[in-house]
């Protein structure tokens, strides 16, 4: 869009951080004197709890060994919307050092939710409700994520993901050969960040002239001119890898003309 290509993934880095934050449950199964019997890691995968569904009822040989490997988790972007709430000054920039050592000059970023939906599928509701109980009391009713937005920028801002609601279906009813399925839904928000176009070129954003003026009064506005030091790398076309000095001015200035930044020395 207006002739600028640019894309920082951040979308993508938000779908990956949320799957992220899922991806290390267990269930425990014990015995009746309660002695551990296996523990086992709830898989978490991308898409629509309707696939997984449908790998359980279209399956042609119901009575393979494993058809599904229950219980496991499955989550999916659903709306992206913009966040009126967190509105910035768009007009609004700020410079930041860059990973390639040069200033940068960016736009204040522009705040959109994106909501998720996690559903833990189970056989068993005692495996649902342990999967339920590892993930809620970190949310009251949010979790602040860490992401790093930018590369070129190593922005890295605090994403909050807010647990919005939470639903439970139980399809137990239909005849023997009917596949039991077990749904808790859990849907999240999560309050991100989006930026446009950062300067690309490793001149961009530098500063080439550092301009200091001195006068006697404390008035900028009405203060007449006095003495002007410049500092300019020497050559001008400089980068900050390249091996180069600075030339120094110093002007004075005696004829009383109303002081102005952006005065010629030769006038």
């Amino acid at each position: 869009m207006l002739g600028t290509y640019f894309y920082h993934k951040i979308i993508r880095k938000t779908i990956i951080a949320f799957g992220t934050l899922f991806n290390d449950l267990y269930i425990v199964h014990d015995d009746k004197d309660g002695n551990d019997l296996s523990k086992i890691k709830v898989p978490i995968a991308y898409g629509p709890t309707q696939k997984f569904l449908a790998r359980l009822e279209q399956a042609q040989e119901l009575n393979k060994p494993v058809q599904i490997t229950l219980p496991r988790m499955s989550f999916e972007m659903t709306s992206i919307r913009y966040d009126t709430s967190r509105k910035l000054n768009t007009a609004q920039t700020f410079k930041v050092c860059g990973t390639d050592s040069t200033v940068k000059k960016v736009y204040m970023p522009v705040p959109y939710n994106i909501t998720f939906e996690l559903s833990i599928i189970s056989k068993l509701n005692d495996d649902a409700l342990q999967v339920v109980e590892q993930i809620l009391p970190f949310f009251q009713p949010s979790f602040n994520l860490t992401v790093d937005l930018v590369d070129e920028l190593g922005e890295k801002k605090d994403i909050p993901i807010v647990l919005d609601n939470i639903s439970f279906q139980d399809d137990y009813e239909g005849d023997f050969l009917t596949r039991r399925s077990l749904i808790y839904t859990l849907q999240f928000t999560a309050k991100t960040y989006l930026f446009g176009p950062v300067p690309g070129g490793e001149s961009d954003g530098l500063i080439r002239k550092v301009q200091v003026d001195y006068y006697t009064e404390t008035n900028r506005q009405t203060a007449k001119r006095e003495m002007r030091y410049t500092v300019t790398p020497d050559p001008i076309n400089a980068d900050p890898d390249d091996d180069f000095g600075f030339n120094e001015g110093l002007d004075m200035f005696i004829d009383s003309r109303t002081y102005s930044p952006t005065q010629q020395t030769d006038i």
